[in-house]
C-alpha cells in the first residue's frame, strides 16, 4: 500500500471529489487513512434510515473512514461535530461541502480491486474483493 496525501478546496464536494480522484488516478482498491478539516453542511445518512439529513456548520470533521475504488463508487463514513461539541455520524452523501480545508491520506493497496455486487442477505450492494 501506499499512501497519497490530498488537499480538498473550500467549495469542494467532499465525496463527489474523492470519488473523482480514484476516477482520474485508476484507483481500483483504496481507503481512507486519516482526514481533518471542516465542512459548510454535511449531508449524511444515519443507520438503517433512508432519507439524507443535512446538518448546518461550520462542522469539524471528527473522522473520515472507508474503501473507495474507481469502479464501483465509494462507501464512506462521516463524524463530525458542531460548535457546540455535538457529534453526527453516518454514512457520507454527496453534499457535503468543504469550509476551510480538508486534508485527506488515501491509502492505495496494490493488488487488489474492489466493486459491489447486490448481496441477497442485506439487501445493499456490498464489497467484493478481488484481484487487480
Amino acid at each position: 500500500m501506499h499512501a497519497i496525501p490530498i488537499r480538498l478546496l473550500p467549495g469542494d464536494d467532499l465525496k463527489q471529489r474523492l470519488d473523482k480522484l480514484a476516477w482520474e488516478k485508476g484507483w481500483r482498491a483504496a481507503c481512507v487513512v486519516t482526514c481533518v478539516g471542516s465542512l459548510s453542511n454535511a449531508q449524511i445518512r444515519f443507520a438503517n434510515q433512508v432519507d439524507i439529513i443535512k446538518i448546518e456548520g461550520p462542522l469539524e470533521i471528527v473522522a473520515l473512514s472507508g474503501t473507495i475504488a474507481s469502479f464501483g463508487g465509494s462507501h464512506l463514513h462521516l463524524c463530525v461535530s458542531d460548535a457546540k461539541g455535538q457529534i453526527f455520524g453516518g454514512h457520507l452523501k454527496e453534499g457535503s461541502i468543504v469550509r476551510t480545508t480538508a486534508e485527506v491520506v488515501i491509502g492505495v493497496i496494490e493488488g487488489f480491486a474492489f466493486h459491489r455486487e447486490l448481496d441477497p442477505k442485506t439487501g445493499f450492494p456490498e464489497l467484493v474483493v478481488g484481484p487487480a
